[in-house]
C-alpha cells in the first residue's frame, strides 16, 4: 500500500483492483470498516489490511 492512514473509496478501489461498487457493498455488509467525515467515506489503511489479511488464499479451501 502506501504511507497514508485512510483511504477514500477511489483509492481502495485503485490500490486494491476491487471495484467501487464492491468496495460499497462489503462496507454495507460490515465486511469492510469504513468512517464517515461530511460526505465522504474513508477507510483506515489499517482495517483495509487486516480486511484483506482476512481473506483466504486462492487455491486454498478453508478448513
Amino acid at each position: 500500500m502506501n504511507d497514508k492512514i485512510s483511504l477514500t473509496i477511489q483509492d481502495v478501489s485503485k490500490t486494491t483492483g476491487i471495484g467501487r461498487t464492491k468496495v460499497f457493498e462489503l462496507i454495507r455488509e460490515g465486511k469492510l470498516p469504513a468512517r464517515k467525515i461530511g460526505t465522504r467515506t474513508i477507510i483506515l489503511a489499517e482495517d483495509l489490511k487486516a480486511f484483506l489479511d482476512k481473506l483466504p488464499q486462492a487455491g486454498h479451501r478453508p478448513a
